[in-house]
């Protein structure tokens, strides 16, 4: 364990899936010779170390067995197989708020904790000023917490988990509560946290905060290690994992669409497969139009060309839709827009403004249109809309108009103000 935090070593977590009530109970006074269950393995044979000072990642898809392997990792679950060494004091983040007393007040909560922590009451003296004001609720921190809304249990967990001080911070899913300022002041913490040197065992689906915090990343899928790595290329294969499109065997060689499908000419994909069955569909979204074309497919492709949600910020990425015409159409125009989490289009274009003309679209042809374009907007989710418009007689037609109909995730390691990065190189020199 020397300059180890944290030594995972073939960790297996079996669960017992019991068909019914009366089998639980037969295995447990073992009355039956056959077994009423089926075994569930969470984690097989998991096995990985974080060294002192070093900041890790833990992502995959849900149901990989990240918030299993953190629970034992802190005690909470007892491993069926396999060993954890952890070196320090740990502060964890694992359901916001778990352990705290809702008949306590805030206060008294945050001695309570600090006490399981192992802390002394004159040690949790000095902590409480800069948790409380940390936590930012006021006067409610002398209030039971179960008068408290979820933001302000929410606010008062994370101050009280990341202002102790610890050797090792365990984190799932916790980086964003509370309001747009007080993530602000978590994710500044976090900085703060890193540079001090503490060792941050990091869960979450936001990918911008894994390539912007982790030195490397372990990527985990159906309770098994993938691969760990640095987290640009970890995060490129949790991609793909979300799209079935990863295969360890070919790792590095080429990737495989999902089972069942084949791969042609760039893009092209065969009708056993549609792009947009890879993504994160809204189904409160708004379709209408004339039916003279009719958008069947649409997808989005990273630089490598792989369909995926998750677009890296700043590199080159394709939007592609397929249209279908049930009639001739004279200069069809396809479009798309994005709009941010507050419904605002933020950006958009459409083939007339890129002067590309198809003259006339026949009855029974599908078309594929790309757009290719740099990813500059700020990291977060956006909504894709996808159109097909023309002008018939000199009046605006929509032949086929899908709004908010997909999701688009950004990932950055650095935003900077408003909804773009204008991509800005900064020089300096002493006069």
């Amino acid at each position: 364990m020397k300059n180890l935090a944290i030594d995972v070593r073939s960790i297996g977590k079996d669960y017992k899936l019991y068909r019914g009530r009366a089998d639980r109970l037969k295995d447990a006074l073992r009355l039956s010779k056959h077994p009423g269950y089926e075994t569930y393995h969470a984690l097989q044979d998991v096995s990985f170390d974080v060294k002192k000072g070093e900041t890790v990642g833990l992502i995959g898809t849900n149901g990989a067995g990240k918030s299993t392997l953190l629970k034992i990792i802190t005690g909470v679950l007892t491993p069926s197989r396999g060993e954890v060494e952890v070196v320090g004091k740990v502060s964890a983040l694992l359901e916001l708020g778990a352990g705290f007393n809702l008949e306590y007040t805030g206060l008294e909560n945050i001695y309570f904790t600090g006490t399981l922590m192992g802390f002394t009451k004159e040690q949790m003296d000095a902590k409480v000023p800069q948790i409380t004001e940390f936590a930012s609720i006021g006067d409610y921190i002398h209030q039971p917490v179960k008068t408290y809304s979820s933001g302000m249990f929410a606010r008062l967990a994370f101050a009280m988990a990341i202002n102790v001080e610890p050797d090792i911070l365990i984190v799932d899913e916790a980086l964003s509560v509370g309001d747009i300022y007080f993530q602000s002041k978590c994710f500044k913490k976090m900085d703060e946290i890193k540079k001090r040197g503490t060792t941050v065992l990091l869960v979450t689906h936001d990918m911008s905060s894994v390539v912007k915090y982790c030195d490397k990343v372990v990527v985990l899928n159906h309770g098994q290690v993938v691969k760990i790595g640095n987290p640009k290329e970890m995060v490129d294969i949790y991609k793909r994992l979300l799209v079935g499109q990863y295969d360890a065997s070919l790792d590095g060689k080429k990737d495989l669409t999902k089972a069942g499908t084949t791969s042609n000419k760039e893009g092209e994909t065969s009708t056993k497969h549609r792009w947009m069955d890879a993504l994160t569909l809204h189904e409160e979204n708004l379709i209408y139009g004339s039916g003279k074309a009719e958008i069947v497919d649409f997808g989005f492709f990273d630089e490598k060309d792989q369909i995926t949600p998750l677009i890296l910020k700043k590199s080159e990425f394709k939007i592609r839709m397929k249209v279908e015409f049930h009639e001739d159409v004279e200069y069809p125009i396809f479009a798309f827009t994005i709009k941010n989490v507050r419904g605002e289009e933020v950006c958009g274009t459409n083939s007339m403004f890129e002067r590309l003309e198809i003259p006339l679209a026949k009855q029974g042809e599908t078309y594929e249109i790309t757009f290719t374009q740099k990813a500059n907007l700020q990291g977060g989710e956006y909504l894709m809309s996808f159109g097909c418009t023309g002008y018939e007689n000199g009046e605006f037609t929509v032949y086929d108009r899908k709004y908010d109909v997909a999701n688009l995730t950004i990932v950055s390691e650095q935003d900077t103000v408003g909804a773009f990065d204008i991509d800005s190189t900064v020089t300096a020199r002493k006069l």
